[in-house]
């Protein structure tokens, strides 16, 4: 279990690293043609989902990495799916099908919640 947990964790801490740091550094105009919702959304908003997800990609590895309340980084896990799921919500509200990488994060953060819980 050891092994699948940071095979996904350290997926998802490059992806929410990634996405986080667009949405806290780059302007509305370039996040534009990526993320079709920050059209709708206050770029306060924005910037927090942002830091949000860069503390939580912190919060994966961290925390298990130094053993200093390693229950921490499952708790970031259960944050990035409930995450994926509230960022479905936001696209099919808007009319937006297209959700496959939502549900391919969403997928991953499940599969990774029982290993991080386990501890090992």
């Amino acid at each position: 279990m050891h092994v699948v947990y940071w095979i996904l964790a350290v997926l998802l801490a490059l992806f929410y690293c990634y996405a986080g740091g667009l949405k806290v550094f780059r302007s509305r105009e370039r996040l534009r043609p990526m993320m079709a919702w920050v059209d709708h959304t206050p770029m306060s908003a924005v910037r927090a989902v942002g830091a949000v997800e860069l503390l939580g990609a912190l919060g994966l590895v961290l925390p298990r990495s130094t053993g200093i309340a390693p229950w921490l980084s499952a708790v970031a896990v259960v944050g990035f799916a409930v995450l994926q799921l509230a960022a479905t919500g936001v696209h099919l509200r808007r009319g937006d099908r297209q959700v496959a990488l939502n549900i391919a994060l969403l997928a991953l953060a499940g599969i990774a919640i029982w290993p991080s819980m386990s501890g090992s």
